[in-house]
């Protein structure tokens, strides 16, 4: 009997564990770390329903945290089995779980050298040693190739747009078909391509992040020049906390097309993120994953100049000179851009840019419901800065995007489950599919087992 049971991204937006099982096989897709509320990431620490060592595969969408930053955890449990992704994705979940290792080791060092943890000693989730050890476990494949996996299952995945190298996965196994959307990205994106479409499916496991609201048709271009130019203006600089891998290439993009347009001025660019940096490397390397031309691949990779080391990236702290910053984290939840709102966020000079959803419980999602301060390394930092949460940026698909990809399949699936949302945009998403395309759907809840 084959079944399916969320292990997370059931009713949050964080977290994305799917679990196949049939027997005593079990193939697990996406692996993500929960983010945002305390309650969500004390989740982390817990072992998982099933023991890891059971787990005969796992499969990646992509290369988010939030679905692949639990795999090093998943090895330090016992998890010795395969891990397939497309070669884009493990290019870029490489650079994302040892970064995400490092920032762990770092955090619990500096908790115990502070005595900000009420843990004696605060300990990393997992080290640089167990990301390792997860990246070795890595099996890259090609998009639409056919691979067996364990137990008779086949995997074919493809390209889902979102982010470099993203994947709608598609599994075949005791003759049913399930498919999982992964997050979807865009249509019409300026950097990403297309989310395919999939003509048939016994079960579909589609995600509901926008499942609420439709993107405005705003230009981000044009938003971003009268950003840049009003903050200039009065003096001040802008903080773009970014997402390393999407987000922040895209942004680079719109920010070459203003310099082509003389709309940028002589403001500098900084990207302060070293893995942003590698990211935005890999854009030159998978030239079959976006949509751009070399040329615009070469002018988004080099509109900004890099900071990879920390002395260049306190110097840009204390430099008064109005400029764009891009740093990470793209939720403000951790990384180099902490600093630069401490430095900057007093000032109502300048301005903060959020560039797309932010979950509850992140200093970006406070920032966006307008908190007038936030609480950084232990202390409260008041924020007079102006505040824009560009959504127009998000590489998430809309409601009606979601519904749009839906509606490619020839017939109506067996079941439609809806995963990775807040609970008001996972049922919004429900009532869009049943009044456009008549489908009944089903919202689990975590641990709930379904069979199919």
């Amino acid at each position: 009997m084959l079944s399916l049971t969320s292990l997370g991204g059931a009713g949050t937006v964080t977290g994305s564990k799917h679990l196949l099982s049939a027997g005593r096989t079990r193939i697990l897709v996406d692996c993500g770390l929960f983010q945002g509320l305390k309650a969500l990431r004390e989740k982390n620490w817990s072992a998982l329903p099933v023991p890891a060592k059971s787990i005969r595969a796992v499969v990646l969408t992509h290369a988010h945290l939030d679905h692949s930053g639990y795999l090093p955890r998943l090895v330090k449990e016992g998890f010795r089995g395969d891990i397939y992704m497309s070669a884009a994705t493990a290019a870029v979940a490489e650079l994302i779980l040892l970064d995400s290792a490092k920032i762990q080791e770092k955090e619990a060092a500096d908790a115990n050298r502070h005595g900000y943890s009420r843990h004696k000693p605060a300990l990393p989730l997992y080290t640089v040693a167990d990301a390792e050890r997860a990246i070795a476990l890595f099996r890259p494949v090609d998009f639409h190739e056919k691979v067996d996996l364990h137990g008779g299952a086949q995997l074919v995945l493809r390209r889902a747009g979102h982010i470099l190298g993203a994947s709608i996965v598609e599994i075949i196994w005791h003759g049913q078909r399930i498919v999982f959307s992964g997050d979807l990205g865009r249509y019409g994106d300026a950097v990403m391509r297309d989310p395919e479409s999939v003509e048939d499916a016994d079960y579909v496991v589609v995600e509901s992040s926008y499942g609420d609201r439709t993107h405005n048709g705003d230009s981000a271009e044009d938003e971003l020049a009268d950003i840049i130019g009003r903050t200039t203006a009065r003096g001040g600089s802008i903080i773009i906390p970014t997402f390393a891998v999407g987000r922040a290439q895209a942004i680079l993009y719109h920010l070459w097309k203003l310099k082509q347009q003389g709309r940028l001025g002589i403001t500098p660019v900084y990207l302060d993120s070293p893995m942003a940096i590698d990211a935005t490397a890999l854009m030159q390397r998978h030239r079959d994953d976006h949509r751009l031309t070399q040329e615009e691949c070469d002018g988004a990779c080099h509109i900004a100049t890099y900071v990879r080391n920390v002395e260049d990236s306190k110097a840009l702290m204390v430099n008064p000179l109005p400029k764009v910053i891009l740093a990470g984290s793209g939720m403000a939840t951790s990384g180099r851009v902490l600093y630069h709102l401490t430095t900057y966020g007093p000032d109502r000079r300048n301005t903060i840019v959020l560039s797309g959803f932010q979950a509850a419980g992140t200093r970006g999602r406070s920032l966006t419901e307008g908190a007038k301060e936030v609480k950084i390394h232990g202390q409260w930092v008041p924020i007079a800065a102006e505040v824009k949460n560009l959504v127009m940026l998000s590489a998430h698909a809309d409601a009606s995007e979601i519904v749009r990809w839906l509606a490619g399949f020839r017939r109506p699936p067996r079941r439609t489950f809806i995963v990775h949302g807040e609970p008001h945009a996972a049922d919004a998403l429900r009532v869009r599919i049943k009044d456009r395309l008549g489908w009944e759907c089903a919202i689990p809840q975590m641990l709930e087992r379904y069979a199919l």
